[in-house]
Parts: structure tokens; sequence; C-alpha cells
């Protein structure tokens, strides 16, 4: 039970103010003038001003509410390291129970694991819900059991109560780390690229001023290195291939060293062309010429170099040399001393008339064999007694002529060896394509034919000589699809395919395995012309092998989704293909900050005058403070008890009833005139 006097004025308190403040100034007259009854009137002008605010006696029936005392328990992996687990969970069970043993205190034990993703400790955040979910006049105290390592403090809400960071971790722990501060996602292949990297010592480090390095590339044998220590080192690195190439830095561990999570760092770069070099030989002008001209110059990555010959030798017509636009060719130089530096050649209906010596063509053929890509787009040319076949490129290419030409209406179809390909699969609706009018037919020697045409004749052959590629498209009218002729086709997405294929990008192999990382996940892809692929087998980490079953998605191609235990380099192998990916951040945040420091939370903890005490030093016992004193000591935390309450009955007296307002102010006033009009 509580009583108190309340008020419930009649009229605004302004109002009343100022009817008291006449009554006064009318005692004050009649004083002045020395009526001998100013005390009666004053007390009867106190009687109706009090009336007017109308007091009563309150009296209410409370039911007393029990404090709540947030304790927040952080589970986070940086949590999980050394033996902050076991003392994490005894002081949690230890205070659970001090704390269910005082009166009038309830407990709400909340754990914070990690936050989605790579968010961190979000330690803030699940105590913003909390405060949310509970009266904040009934917060007594918040308690974080933690190793104030957070990702959220601009989070942190207005604090009811005091907050008391109970720290994990001991005095000599320490740790070093290996961080990243500088890596492209895409660099030029042949180039160098810098890499800038750090190794730090945190806490009570031994002092040590160098240690090993290990650099692995795609998962081989790492390479060892001595680096110091606190000092940023500058890495020039040439990647070896084109597409993904992951380079893993690890840092081996040290005696004592608080954890090896970030000892190591991935770096997946993707390695690209600068500038794609392409020697294109015509023949004689046609339309499909400016098709192959056209579809290179499109591409601002195309270095092209156009070679067209517009006066062979058999073309003389009496003009002198020096009266002629033309530009003597620079054929020597092209096919002996520069004949490397391209990235393709690619001859369009080209056939020998003299202009480059059969030694020029064997150089085309080392070309090929060391590495080179030659595209034969052939015409009627191919079928003569001038072929190009009729050469020594003829050691490299795959399909012989038979001199026939084919000249009738047909539309290009792909094989099905051509729907696994990675040139021509997905290239659908051969049906509503445009013909071509013309086929050089030919006898196929070797490689994949993965287009056919007349009575599925060989259209388009693909094969690898040596370390080189070379394909021969069996017709001049693929020009007639980029004209729309009878709806077109796909002409330009076969050509770059194409293109590409022989200059070996690494997405259209045609037996690949790789993965695409998606956070802790990965889709596993297996392309093959084969019908059939064995399980692939993931590598994980800590060195576990799992065997992972693909399913055919589309025609030669297989996937399957994985997700990964833990952040690391994981090893796939299936027959004699491998690859590496990299899971996760290559710095997962929980473990960029290992040391324990309550640093962070120091101002938050500061403004409600709680505290920041260590575990190692034993379990602080708790008690009861009054609000804005100070709220932890040596060896002891402090709560502020609410007193909070639900009221459960209301009962309101009036102190003056009415008849006796009316009574009182009567008398007062009739006393006050008989005194006066006696005297």
């Amino acid at each position: 039970m509580n009583g108190q006097i309340v008020f419930d004025p009649l009229l605004p308190w302004a109002i009343i103010a100022v009817m008291a403040a006449l009554a006064l100034l009318g005692t004050g007259l009649a004083l002045w003038r020395g009526l001998s009854g100013w005390a009666l009137r004053f007390l009867a002008a106190v009687v109706l001003v009090g009336a007017l605010a109308q007091p009563s006696y309150q009296i209410e029936d409370r039911a007393p509410l029990s404090d709540i005392v947030l304790m927040l328990v952080d589970e986070t992996a940086s949590q999980k390291l050394g033996d902050r687990v076991g003392v994490t969970d005894n002081a949690a069970d230890t205070l659970q129970t001090r704390l269910d043993a005082r009166p009038n205190t309830e407990v709400r034990r909340i754990t914070v694991g990690d936050g989605e993703g790579d968010a961190g400790t979000l330690l803030m955040t699940a105590l913003s819900n909390a405060l949310a979910e509970e009266p904040r006049g009934r917060i007594a105290g918040i308690l974080l059991l933690s190793d104030g390592r957070l990702h959220d403090l601009e989070r942190a809400p207005d604090l009811p109560a005091p907050m008391h960071l109970l720290m994990t971790g001991r005095e000599e722990d320490w740790d070093r780390r290996l961080i990243v501060r500088n890596a492209p996602a895409f660099a030029i292949l042949g180039e160098e690229v810098e890499l800038t990297l750090r190794i730090e010592d945190s806490g009570a480090a031994p002092g040590d001023a160098r240690t090993d390095i290990l650099i692995s590339v795609d998962g081989a044998e790492p390479d060892r290195f001595s680096v110091p220590i606190g000092e940023d080192l500058n890495l020039p690195i040439t990647l070896p291939h084109g597409g993904l190439n992951v380079i893993e830095f690890t840092v081996p561990e040290a005696d004592g060293e608080l954890t090896d999570r970030n000892n190591t760092a991935l770096i997946q770069i993707n390695g690209v062309r600068d500038r794609l070099r392409v020697l294109l030989v015509s023949g004689e002008p046609h339309a499909g010429g400016r098709t192959w001209r056209n579809l290179l110059k499109s591409d601002s990555s195309v270095d092209l170099v156009h070679f067209t010959i517009l006066r062979p030798p058999e073309k003389q017509d009496g003009v002198p040399v020096n009266e002629l636009s033309l530009i003597a060719f620079p054929t020597r130089e092209l096919f002996l001393d520069k004949i490397n530096d391209f990235d393709l050649i690619i001859f369009d209906r080209y056939k020998r008339r003299g202009i480059l010596p059969a030694i020029y063509l064997d150089n085309v053929r080392n070309y090929v064999e060391q590495g080179g890509a030659v595209l034969v787009a052939a015409g009627p040319d191919f079928a003569s007694a001038d072929s190009i076949y009729r050469s020594p490129l003829a050691d490299v290419l795959p399909a012989e002529p038979t001199a026939r030409v084919v000249e009738e209406g047909y539309r290009p179809e792909v094989t099905y060896l051509g729907q696994r390909h990675p040139v021509t699969s997905g290239l659908t609706g051969s049906e509503e394509w445009g013909r071509w009018l013309r086929q050089i037919e030919v006898e196929p020697i070797k490689g994949d034919v993965v287009m056919s045409g007349v009575d599925e004749r060989p259209l388009l052959v693909l094969d690898r000589v040596g370390e080189g590629r070379v394909a021969l498209l069996a017709s001049d009218h693929a020009w007639l699809w980029s004209r729309g002729y009878e709806g077109g086709g796909p002409q330009l997405e076969l050509l770059r395919r194409l293109a590409h294929w022989m200059m070996k990008e690494p997405e259209l192999e045609e037996e690949a395995l790789w993965a695409e990382p998606a956070g802790q996940s990965m889709r596993i892809i297996r392309r093959t012309l084969n019908e059939f692929v064995g399980d692939v087998i993931v590598t994980t980490p800590d060195g576990e092998d799992v065997r992972v079953p693909l399913t055919e998605v589309s025609p030669g191609r297989y996937e399957a989704l994985y997700d990964g235990p833990e952040i690391g380099l994981y090893q796939l192998e299936e027959n004699a293909l491998s690859a590496v990916v990299g899971l996760g951040p290559a710095a997962p945040r929980e473990f960029i900050q290992t040391i324990a420091s309550g640093a962070a939370l120091a101002p938050v903890i500061a403004e409600t005058r709680g505290g920041i005490l260590r575990l190692e030093e034993g379990l602080p016992s708790v008690r009861d403070v009054r609000p804005g004193r100070p709220a932890s000591g040596r060896g002891w935390v402090g709560l502020t008890p609410r007193e909070a309450y639900e009221t459960l009955d209301v009962r309101q007296t009036p102190l003056a009833p009415e008849w006796l307002v009316l009574l009182l102010a009567a008398g007062l006033i009739v006393g006050a005139w008989l005194r006066e009009g006696r005297s």
C-alpha cells in the first residue's frame, strides 16, 4: 500500500494562480486599510483556492516487480580460442546461480553467435534486440561475457542500467597474423602485379624479428621465404595462366601462438589478356572478308593486322610499281620474325600464289605445334590444286579436301559431339537458321566435327596439334548470317567462341573442372566430351577427402553443390583434372583481432559507470548500488535495484468535501463581516 496527496484542479493552474494572487492582493489591501477581519478573509480565500485545486488522498495497491539482469554470452568464433569456451561457460553458469539466488531478480541469458556471412560479433545488435523486448524500468544491470572484440559498436543503444564486461582471454596471450593489404581482382597475363602483405604480432609476443612464409599457386608445392615481421612486403607476381589463379600465403604456426586461423590468406586473381594480336590473311576480296574484319575490329581488346592480296604476281597490267598506291606488305617480318607475337592467324580463302613461300608456311606449322592457333576459312580455292592444303600446313590441318565444291542451300547443324563442345554448345534452334549456299567437301583426318552441312558432311572441324590449336571452317558463306539472309543465325557468337577457343580461353576448354565459390559454398562444374564422368574428390583444408557425385545439367556439363565445412583452400580432382578454390573471406573477420581487449567498449561502459574485469582474476561478486553511483570496483560489479511495481488498485478520498468547503468559506466570510461591522 502507498498513500499520497494528489490534485485534480477544476480550472487550469494558471487561472488558479491568478485567483490566488488576487486573493493575496485583496488581503494586503485590507491589512493596509486596517480592517480587523483581514485574517478571516485570507483564510476564506485559502479555502476557496484550495477547493479549486481539488486535493485528494490517493491510496495505491501495488505489486512489486522483479529486477531484470541481461547476461549476454559471446559464443562467436574468436571465443573458441584457447580455453575461452570453458571459462565463459563456467562463469555464465556460476553467475546464473548467484543471480537466481538474489531476491526479486530475474536473469535473461542471451547467446550471441557468429553474424551471418562474415559479419563478425554483433554484440550491440543482440543487446538492442534484448532491450526492445523488456521494460527498461526493470533493467537492473547488463553483463557481457566476451573477449571484447565486437563489430557493431556503432549500434550501441542508450543503456538504462550499469553495463559490465567480464572479459575472457589471458594477459600472456599473443598472436601472429598475416594481412593482405593490396591484392587486385584482375591481372594481365605476362605482366607483373604487385601484392602487399604484412605480418604482425599482437599481444605479449616474443619479439621475433623474422619468420618464414610459404607461397603456393593453384595448390602446387609451396616455396618458402624468410621475411621480416611488422613491415609491408611488396611481392611482384606474374600469373601463370588465364582464368582464376588461386595464390595461398601461409605463415607457419609459432610456439605459444593463440591461433593459426589467421596465418593463411587466399588471393584469387583472374588472369586476362591485355591485347589479343590477330593476323588475318585474306585471298581475293569477297563479302566474307569484311565479316571477319568487322568481328575482330569490334573488340577493343584485339589488335588486328590484315593482309589482303590485291595484286598477285600473275596480274601484270603494266602499271609501274612507283605509281601504285599499294603498300608492300612486310611478309618476311610477319611470318619469320614476328610470328610468335600473334595469338591467332586466320587464313580466309587463301590459296598458294607465290606470295608466301613454303618456308613461311612451314614456319606457321611450327608456330602451331609450339602453341599458336590457326583458323582456315575455306572457299573454293581450298578444293583447287593451289589449295593451302598442298603446303606444309597439311601436317596440322584436321581435314583433307576432296576437290569437290557443293553449290546448294543447306542449314548448318550442330552435331551430337558439337552439343557437348563449348564452342557450339547451346547454339540451338538450327531449324530457324538461314541457309548457307556453298560447302567445300572435306574428309576428316583427326579432330572433332562439331558442325555439319550438306548430307551431314563436316562443316566445322576442331583439333589440337602439339601445344597449339587448329580449326577448319569448310565454307565461306558464314557472312550470310550477318546479313540476315533467311533470318540469319548466331554468326557473331559462333565466330567469337571459335576465336576464343583457339586462343585458349579457360572458359572454353573441352575438358575442364572448376568451381564457383559463393561464401562458404561452391558450385562444382565439370565439362567433358565424354558420356560419363566420375565423382569429384574434394580435399578439405584439414586434409579430409570427400567424394561428390555430379549430375548432368546439359550435354557435356555436370554440376554439384557443395557446402564447405570451414574456411580455406579446397582441392578438386576428377580423373586427370584438378582445380583449387578458396571458400570464405581472405581474412575472416573474427580472426582479424584475436587478443581480448575492452578498449572498444570502454567509452560505452564508462557512461553507465560500469567496469571491465578479467575472468582470469576470478569471478566478481555482485552488489547493489544506488543510481548514479560507481557500479564496479576491485573484485565486484554492481546492479541498480529498480523497485519497479505494478499498480493493482487505486482509491481516492477528497480532503475537503463540497459541504465542508461551503461551510468553511461562508463561515469565514461572515465572521470577517461581523468583526469589521462591530468595529
